[in-house]
């Protein structure tokens, strides 16, 4: 499988995209396409757990690196998720930091966390690899915490200050949507919350990303220092085609 976590500590920077459809098709279109990691989203996205084994396997052959999104900061959602063999869990909606250490608990394994063992599972190989993984699970799997609220913002220092936190995560929509600037991303509100959740990790040693929803989101991102980014989604470029095929089309139905 492939471990993520020492690239992102490293300071590289790596791109992905989300995959909300459900679908092992789109999840390997988008490994091939070459993005670094793939957002496998159980929270708003349409796929659930059996669909979910079928996009590892597809982020697997692609060789990207599967991240799943969870729909709760729930411990056996986390361990129905790592026991497919997946890079690393997204948690949404975290808000402090007694929050930010239940779901590093949750991604590791006893004495560091409550994390159940099964040796005979996709992620151990289904037993051949079982000394390994355990071995290295606890230290390379990516924690990924959403920051989606201003409670988020203000508590985000302590967040970033958790061991085990990987990455700050910013939600874009649910974070602009909170502070009342709805798809606002270049408001100075909006910004000044970018800022502090960045300012936060970057003091921490840790890494910050967020979804760029707006291609004209990139270059601030960036420059800001953000290295985990996600660009667009798999449910958004097929709705766009499909609309702008429809437009090109409906005109011909007038005659």
């Amino acid at each position: 499988m492939t471990f993520l976590h020492d690239r992102v500590a490293a300071g590289e920077r790596l791109f992905g995209t989300w995959c909300n459809l459900g679908s092992s098709i789109t999840v390997e279109m988008a490994g091939i396409a070459g993005f670094d990691w793939v957002l496998l989203d159980l929270e708003h996205g349409v796929g659930d757990q059996e669909s979910l084994v079928a996009q590892v396997q597809a982020a697997a052959a692609a060789t990207t690196a599967p991240i799943v999104r969870i729909a709760w900061n729930d411990p056996v959602r986390f361990k129905r998720v790592l026991d497919l063999g997946v890079s690393g869990v997204m948690v949404p909606y975290v808000q402090t930091a007694d929050e930010a250490y239940a779901a590093v608990r949750a991604m590791r394994y006893p004495p560091d966390g409550v994390r159940g063992v099964a040796s005979l599972t996709r992620a151990t190989g289904f037993g051949t690899a079982f000394a390994d993984y355990f071995d290295r699970a606890n230290r390379e799997l990516l924690t990924v915490v959403q920051i989606e609220t201003p409670t988020a913002v203000e508590n985000v220092d302590q967040i970033a200050a958790v061991d085990g936190v990987d990455v700050l995560f910013i939600g874009p929509l649910d974070l602009s949507t909170a502070l009342g600037i709805q798809g606002q991303y270049s408001n100075p509100h909006f910004l000044d919350a970018v800022d502090a959740v960045t300012n936060a990790a970057r003091n921490h040693g840790k890494a910050s990303g967020t979804l760029v929803l707006d291609p004209a989101m990139l270059d601030p991102m960036v420059e800001r220092g953000m290295t985990f980014i996600a660009m667009g989604s798999d449910g958004g470029l097929v709705a766009a085609g499909m609309r702008a095929n429809a437009a090109l089309l409906a005109p011909l139905g007038e005659a």
